[in-house]
């Protein structure tokens, strides 16, 4: 089964001890939910550069990554399906991209 990665973009960091909790309970209830799908829950990123062949874009680009996941599923349309669920993009506040992993 193929793995695939979910490039989180958007988003927000939550702010007290009460928000926090509601987050992370909110994101381990989507882990759960995927259960043996979750190859490796990832992380959130800090601050990012594009950098190309011309220049370093120091403010990460027009959409930087937030954080990563990666998934196993059937195919990019399952992987899709199980993106819907993620917090942020079900409250409004990011987006995922989805993509599959090449292996080499």
């Amino acid at each position: 089964m193929p793995n695939f990665i979910f490039a989180y973009h958007g988003g927000h960091t939550p702010e007290g001890e009460e928000e926090v909790a509601k987050t992370m309970a909110a994101w381990q209830a989507w882990f759960e939910e995927m259960g043996s799908a979750v190859v490796d829950p990832g992380n959130p990123v800090g601050a990012s550069k594009t950098v190309t062949r011309e220049a370093v874009q120091e403010d990460g680009g027009a959409n930087p990554i937030s954080g990563y996941t990666v998934i196993s599923a059937d195919d990019i349309d399952a992987a899709a399906r199980m993106a819907k669920g993620c917090p942020m993009v079900a409250d409004g506040t990011g987006s995922i991209e989805v993509a599959e992993i090449h292996q080499m």
